[in-house]
């Protein structure tokens, strides 16, 4: 049966109901603007009716208010949070996309390989009208320093852009153990008061959320929850979440607990392409041990999946930006293991793809590290030798392994050599990372380097001076000790032709846009410039040097010319030599204007998708003043209730004394 006062108890919880109703409304405008904050509203429900036992029924007995909580999509923020890693991609391509389309700028403002190149053939043209005078063969190899000054500063440019890739890879992944760290004391703190009180932690949970979408950005994120039940049985719900993020597929947090992501440092004779700079980093969750070295993580270390199918963010914009060799990275078989003098190891590898068919192209490094086979890292000495048949459809590279290096502790603590693989698995250095970044800009500069220093070398290497001395190289390099290269091995041949090079051979794999000079000797004396062939007379079995009748005195200058436009000396790319910023541009402005177009779609996509999570969550002040008159009206009226229930137990209790 009904209380007397069960009238003024419900509306008392009409009361308390628009009481929380105003000032949840009240929270909501206070935090129009705050950033990430998700709009909460108050759950109701009719409170369980009371038995009268009388033939009306039951008595309703006022309403309850069951929870604050917010409202929020999770549909929404996935589709945000998917968006967010490609938009991040893509401004961290677009951005550097645009510097690297700055440094081939050839205009009125800045020099550049077109200007630089037409400047060095207007002065070869001119020393063919004056062969003989020195002064226009000292302008001529002036102007030639000019063309190798221009490689020589491209390719420092890219090495210093690959450095600073390198350092805000460094930032975001310590960013990203400082997001997990955060989300992580979030989620204890979540479940504690959740668990204690039954209530929802709204504001904690808008700060979880506020962190996912800044991690999306950097990376690719994957997020669950779901409710953490009691061991004892199974049907009941404790009232806390098991909050987990995963990112590249790997779990980055579960809980409380979290995972600590380390950049490990390349060693010098740890590379992958043969002009990266030293001290790149590359990703591992933190090992188990504080004391692990750079070999630890590279035989047991955890790595990042940062080229995974669903990989995406600014980091892996980065990366590829950093790594990107256009998908031309060392890929072969292991073919055989073979012992040298001394007990090292060899192992050859066999390749088919043609770009490591042609040392010209060809971007391994010649200063050791790592190689992958079936699986399992190898160290590598720095020495390797490639052996190929022009015209063949393979060809083989041999490394010698560092014996010091491939070793393991077994579990005795003793060390032991580590098992090569039989022949037969796939061996790889790096990865083949299938974009246009760094690597592979400063890759086409030392493949047009290499081919133009050859064509130009063998040119006047077939003539002599005035003085009747053999001509010598227009190009070269120095080695380590500051020693002239002399080119004496081939890397490239006409069908049939057995080419076999070292790694540490006086071959044109040595020469690099960073290294490509000219003769110094030329510098010093213009004279030893050859301008004439040596032309054989067989009729007296004599060279004429370039004496013979109807033969131009200066043909080499000639050739020289005509090497600038004639496919049949030099073809690079398809095209002539001086169209080489014609091809690289052509890469560059298409990989600027595929950022630029995903960079403004995906931004579209953002602009779209906030809109509706706001829709859904965000705060519409129109909309709260509305709730503010109506629940102040609601307020009134279970106020005018108890008032008028007030009224009626008075006159009650003071008059018919119950």
């Amino acid at each position: 049966m009904s209380s007397t006062f069960l009238g003024l108890n419900t509306a008392y919880t009409g009361l308390q109901s628009s009481n929380a109703s105003l000032n949840t409304t009240a929270n909501n405008i206070a935090n129009a603007e705050t950033k990430g904050y998700s709009r909460q509203q108050v759950t109701t429900q009719a409170a369980e009716a009371i038995r009268s036992y009388t033939s009306y029924g039951c008595v309703g007995a006022g309403v309850e208010t069951i929870a604050i909580a917010r409202v929020r999509d999770v549909f929404y923020d996935q589709k945000y949070w998917s968006n967010q890693t490609k938009l991040g991609e893509y401004e961290t391509k677009q951005y550097y996309a645009q510097m690297i389309e700055q440094y081939y700028t050839d205009d009125d403002s800045v020099n550049g390989f077109t200007t630089v190149y037409e400047g060095f053939y207007k002065s070869v043209q001119e020393l063919a009208k004056n062969a003989g005078d020195t002064t226009y063969r000292q302008q001529m190899i002036g102007q030639g320093s000019n063309l190798t000054t221009y490689f020589n500063d491209m390719f420092n440019s890219m090495q210093k852009m690959q450095s600073d890739v390198n350092q805000e890879i460094k930032v975001e992944v310590d960013r990203i153990n400082s997001i997990a760290q955060e989300i992580a004391a979030l989620n204890k703190q979540i479940n504690v008061i959740e668990m204690n009180t039954g209530a929802v932690a709204n504001e904690l949970r808008d700060q979880r959320d506020l962190l996912v979408d800044e991690l999306s950005e950097i990376v690719d994120v994957e997020v669950t929850e779901t409710p953490i039940v009691d061991q004892n049985d199974p049907e009941r719900e404790t009232g806390g979440h098991r909050f987990r993020v995963k990112i590249c597929g790997q779990e980055l947090l579960d809980g409380k607990d979290y995972k600590t992501l380390t950049c490990v440092v390349r060693d010098t004779d740890h590379k992958v392409n043969q002009s990266d700079i030293d001290g790149l980093y590359d990703i591992y969750f933190a090992g188990a041990s504080n004391d692990w070295t750079d070999e630890d993580y590279l035989r047991k270390g955890d790595a990042l999946n940062i080229y995974g199918r669903s990989s995406g963010g600014k980091l892996y914009g980065l990366l590829q930006m950093r790594d990107g060799n256009n998908g031309e990275g060392f890929e072969g078989t292991l073919e055989k293991v073979s012992r040298v003098a001394g007990g090292s190891k060899q192992i050859t590898i066999r390749v088919e793809k043609s770009y490591l068919m042609d040392l010209n192209k060809l971007n391994l490094t010649q200063d050791g590290g790592v190689m992958r086979l079936g699986g399992v890292n190898y160290w590598i000495e720095p020495d390797w030798e490639f052996n190929y048949t022009a015209g063949e459809d393979t060809a083989t590279f041999t490394f010698t392994l560092n014996d010091e290096k491939n070793v393991y502790t077994d579990d005795k603590g003793v060390l032991q050599q580590m098992t090569l693989p039989s022949s037969g698995v796939s061996a790889t250095i790096g990865n083949s990372v299938a974009y246009q970044g760094i690597p592979y800009y400063m890759s086409q500069m030392n493949e047009w380097v290499r081919m133009y220093s050859a064509a130009t070398n063998e040119i006047y290497k077939t003539g002599v001076t005035d003085e009747g001395t053999d001509g010598r190289d227009y190009f070269n390099c120095e080695d380590n000790g500051g020693v002239a290269r002399q080119f004496t091995t081939a890397i490239t041949g006409a069908a049939g032709t057995a080419i076999s090079v070292r790694s540490d051979s006086d071959s044109y794999y040595q020469l690099t846009a960073g290294n490509f000079r000219v003769n110094k000797d030329l510098i010093r004396d213009a004279n030893l410039l050859a301008t004439r062939k040596r032309i054989y007379n067989t009729e007296n079995g004599s060279y004429n040097d370039g004496e013979q009748e109807g033969v131009s005195k200066y043909d080499v200058i000639a050739d020289i010319i005509d090497l600038k436009t004639n496919k049949a000396r030099m073809e690079f790319r398809g095209c002539a030599s001086d169209q080489y910023l014609v091809c690289v541009l052509s890469d560059v402005a298409l990989n600027a204007n595929r950022a630029n177009n995903f960079t403004e779609n995906y931004t579209y996509l953002k602009n779209s998708i906030e809109n509706q999570r706001l829709s859904v969550y965000g705060v519409d002040n129109d909309e709260e003043a509305v709730n503010l008159t109506k629940f102040q009206q609601g307020y009134n009226m279970a106020s005018k209730m108890i008032q008028v229930l007030t009224e009626i137990y008075d006159r009650l209790i003071l008059e018919t004394g119950v």
